[in-house]
């Protein structure tokens, strides 16, 4: 382990150095979710590809309903249907002058028509009064043809959407550094768009390690605890955008966690680890990857050379390690083994990695700076920059410590939903005090 004592931002400037963004790859559009894309998407078709009506209701022409009334409406005739698909009217008619045509929403406004009339100001072709909705052409093929009498005026263009309103061709689409979500892959399959060039989602292996670990549902016996830090991260990880997958428990055995995460590096592109990093006697992290180095170790642009072991001036999270194992140099990132210690860690320098590996230029998480809503003051270590749970309040500007400082309390962490930042410089902070919050939701 370095005898030097790093700062927060120096382990994490180390940190983003050595990791580089994913190369692109080409994926269909289901499989580009969560995904950034590394190129711009130009529209090359019309969105919508062509005038097409919003309502159900009849195509007409603005001056056959002119001045149209309840009392005395336009009468019409029906020359025919234009449901969506369709290319138009039936052999390539125009509505002309006294003629209408049934339109479905979404149908292609037929030639001669200048507008949509809703079917609730017509008759519904009935002969009766205002007809409530559009009868299916199956129950009521009739309508297609007969007299529509229309009881409103319409305005030019009005109940159409007009071809391109959405998007015309030539138009940026998406812009490269885009997160691909549900509204972006609607939006290219709407263009045309069947793949895309993206950064894939980082694959992250989460691995905790200790004796005393018992999987949840197992029974717990004398001296053991339920591991909940590899839950924690995995889901951590997941919710940055990740793939990730959690593997067991390892015992404290070196041999066997060497072995086991030399077993996950064909499929990750970051390993996280928990627990094993402190100055105790079975703290087999240190131990199993302290002297294990990457082949071409100095190689230029080759992430480190094993595993460093360091102690930050940081509480909680003081034992951290950082590196690169195997023959690809997989990033490798080992956390404490308390479970605040493990997910304030993970906030502070796996997601941010984990951002990066994505193409992604912003990796951290928002910041602001609010009241602190304390009874008392909070006291901090001098020299180092501590990270207390806290709820923040948005309207009103201020945030709360939740639990204590203990690297145990995760029932507190459940609660929170940001982090306290009091700097090194900080040993007692007043209620009022403004300071830095780092929001977590």
């Amino acid at each position: 382990m370095s005898s030097t004592i790093w700062s927060v931002d120096e382990h994490l400037d180390d940190i983003l150095a050595a990791v580089r963004p994913l190369e692109p790859i080409e994926l269909q559009l289901p499989d580009a979710q969560g995904c950034v894309l590394v190129e711009d998407v130009v529209v090359q078709v019309a969105l919508p590809p062509f005038d097409n009506s919003s309502m159900d209701g009849y195509a007409v022409r603005v001056s056959d309903v002119e001045g149209a009334t309840e009392e005395f409406p336009a009468v019409l005739t029906v020359i025919g249907d234009v449901a969506a698909g369709d290319g138009g009217l039936a052999d390539g008619r125009s509505v002309g002058p006294g003629e209408a045509a049934r339109i479905m929403t979404g149908a292609p406004l037929p030639a001669g028509a200048e507008a949509v009339v809703p079917v609730e100001w017509t008759d519904g072709g009935t002969g009766g009064g205002p007809a409530s909705a559009m009868r299916a052409h199956s129950e009521s093929p009739e309508g297609a043809s007969g007299e529509v009498r229309v009881h409103r005026p319409v305005k030019p263009r009005a109940h159409v959407r007009a071809k391109g309103s959405d998007v015309r061709p030539g138009d940026l689409a998406l812009k490269a550094g885009s997160v691909v979500g549900p509204p972006q892959i609607g939006l290219l399959a709407a263009i045309g768009r069947s793949t895309v060039r993206v950064r894939p989602r980082p694959r992250v292996v989460v691995l905790s390690t200790g004796s005393e670990l018992v999987q949840p549902g197992e029974e717990l016996t004398g001296g053991r605890i339920y591991d909940s830090n590899s839950f924690a991260l995995t889901a951590a990880a997941r919710d940055a955008g990740a793939i990730a997958y959690r593997v067991p428990a390892v015992a404290d055995d070196a041999e066997t966690l060497r072995a086991t995460i030399e077993d996950q590096l064909i499929r990750a592109d970051i390993v996280v680890t928990t627990g094993g990093v402190s100055v105790g006697a079975y703290d087999v992290v240190k131990e199993a990857l302290s002297s294990v180095g990457d082949e071409s170790a100095g190689d230029e642009g080759v992430a480190g050379g094993g595993v460093d072991f360091r102690k930050l001036a940081m509480q909680p999270g003081k034992p951290q390690g950082f590196g690169s194992i195997g023959p690809d140099h997989t990033p490798l990132m080992a956390l404490p083994g308390n479970p605040v210690s493990s997910y304030v860690s993970f906030e502070l320098f796996v997601r941010p990695a984990i951002l990066t590996l994505m193409g992604l230029p912003d990796v951290h998480r928002p910041r602001v700076t609010a009241t602190l809503a304390t009874d008392e003051a909070l006291s901090s270590p001098s020299g180092k920059r501590q990270f207390l749970r806290g709820t923040y309040d948005a309207e009103a500007g201020t945030v709360t410590p939740v639990g204590g400082a203990g690297s145990h309390l995760i029932a507190a962490l459940a609660q929170a939903d940001a982090l306290i930042v009091l700097p090194e410089d900080v040993t007692s902070a007043e209620p009022g005090t403004r300071t830095e919050v780092i929001l977590l939701r």
